[in-house]
């Protein structure tokens, strides 16, 4: 036999072999001997869910002092009496700082967050977050000493996002109403903390919480609580007494609840609240006979993310504005019978007029000021005015030497109290014409000072990201 004819015959039992082993490749089945995966057949016990980390809110609460003092200044809610930020006592302010420096009479540590006082009768107010215990914490101390009178708590974790806690308490003679940072609402005595209510507002509305934590600031109007929870009702009304349910506006449109809060007006004889959610901005009926019915709304604003409130102006005139590239809206409502409507006045970005990130601007003087977001341009940072008819006309800046940060702003004894990121608090005066800067100085040596700022009895109160000041700014 030749060598070509072994060659053939090799090649041919290697393709027999080889369809051989492919056939039975085919019908093995290597599994066969192993049973399905359910649960319980290893006999391992079932897994069980944890179902205990409901929050109880407003579970503990410590009594620590009574307080004995007499001061009766007032900063009952986000943005002051008025919502307009402007402290109208009649108590001189100082001017500079000189050379000793600030009057600094209490500092507080707190949890990382924003979370700004409300002040009232003498008494602070403040809701922080506290990370080793992993607990809301609604503290009230002594504004003159800033002893801690007594403080409610309930556990809740919650982890950092660029802070945790980041809203004001709202106050009134009788009640203390909070919302915490994963939309814990909680009313207690604002006389000595007795617990009275509390809502979840995930649970019982379906609230989506925004990114950065819940930043809305609640409102209590003639003893009721005003919240806005996005998922099934758009805003509510809750009896501070009992905690009942009084009215709640459908929402239909499914908006979100975003950072921004609720602010009261009125326009054609009518009160409303306005609220700029996730989705629109609206406007909810706050009389008696049709409360929380919604009077108008209109989606030409709907950034997706939004932090400062509606700035309500003269004559049925609301201004919007959001950061992160979203600009600003100048809008007026009309009034037809009963009927509400919508007209947008301007609409723009924040390279061609005022816009913030952060903070609501200020409406004084029938001006508006606002410091300027880090995208408008060569002008960003700058505290600037302009009037309220033409957002996209600024009058004047404060200059391109006195750029500030995310942080807030106010107006008391015709002065403006600026704070920077840094905790450098500057004093200007509150002129229309003009920026006229009068003393500035560091405060505290931290970062993210962006908490607002609350003054009563001519005592400032200002925070960073980790520690509260109180600062004694009467002109002696």
């Amino acid at each position: 036999m030749t060598g070509k004819s072994i060659g053939k015959i090799a090649l041919l039992f290697l393709a027999l072999t080889s369809i051989t082993a492919f056939i039975f490749w085919l019908s093995f089945d290597p599994v066969e001997s192993l049973s399905l995966n359910v649960p319980g057949l290893d006999n391992r016990p079932a897994l069980k869910l944890d179902t205990s980390s409901s929050v109880i809110i407003g579970e503990k609460f410590t009594f620590l002092k009574e307080y004995t003092g007499s001061q009766t200044g007032k900063w009952p809610h986000f943005r002051g009496g008025d919502f307009d930020n402007v402290n109208k006592e009649a108590i001189k302010l100082i001017d500079t700082f000189g050379n000793e420096g600030p009057k600094i009479l209490w500092k507080m540590d707190l949890g990382e967050g924003h979370a700004a006082a409300a002040i009232y009768n003498g008494k602070v107010y403040v809701l922080d977050y506290n990370e080793a215990k992993k607990t809301d914490v609604l503290k009230c101390v002594e504004l003159e000493t800033g002893e801690e009178l007594w403080r409610r708590s309930y556990s809740v974790h919650i982890k950092r996002n660029h802070g945790i806690s980041r809203t004001i308490p709202a106050v009134n003679d009788l009640y203390v109403v909070t919302v915490g940072p994963k939309g814990h609402v909680m009313c207690v005595s604002s006389k000595d903390g007795a617990l009275l209510w509390g809502i979840d507002l995930e649970k019982e509305y379906g609230t989506e919480i925004p990114f950065w934590n819940t930043g809305q600031c609640p409102l209590i109007d003639n003893n009721v609580a005003i919240i806005a929870p996005g998922g099934k009702s758009l805003l509510i009304g809750v009896d501070c007494a009992t905690g009942k349910v009084l009215w709640q506006t459908p929402n239909p449109g499914t908006w979100k609840m975003s950072h921004s809060s609720v602010m009261p007006m009125t326009f054609g004889g009518k009160k409303m609240y306005v609220y700029a959610a996730l989705g629109g901005i609206c406007g909810v009926s706050a009389e008696t006979t049709d409360a929380g019915k919604l009077l108008w709304k209109t989606s030409e604003f709907a950034p997706n993310v939004l932090a400062p409130s509606p700035l309500i102006l003269d004559k049925g005139k609301i201004f919007i504005t959001a950061g992160y590239g979203a600009g600003s809206m100048l809008f007026s409502l009309q009034k037809n019978g009963d009927a509400f409507s919508v007209n947008v006045l301007q609409k723009f970005l924040p390279v061609d007029g005022v816009a913030s990130e952060q903070q609501t601007p200020v409406y004084y003087n029938g001006r508006v000021f606002a410091i300027l977001p880090k995208d408008a341009g060569g002008l960003r940072n700058q505290f600037v005015c302009c009037n309220p008819d033409d957002f996209k006309n600024i009058l004047w800046t404060s200059g391109k030497d006195a750029r500030f940060g995310l942080g807030p702003y106010i107006v008391a004894d015709g002065k403006f109290f600026i704070v920077d990121d840094d905790g450098t608090l500057t004093i200007a005066e509150a002129r229309t014409d003009k920026f006229v800067l009068l003393s500035k100085t560091k405060i505290i040596d931290g970062q993210d000072a962006w908490g607002p700022i609350a003054i009563a009895d001519g005592r400032l109160i200002m925070r960073d990201s980790k520690q509260m000041v109180c600062i004694d700014i009467r002109k002696y």
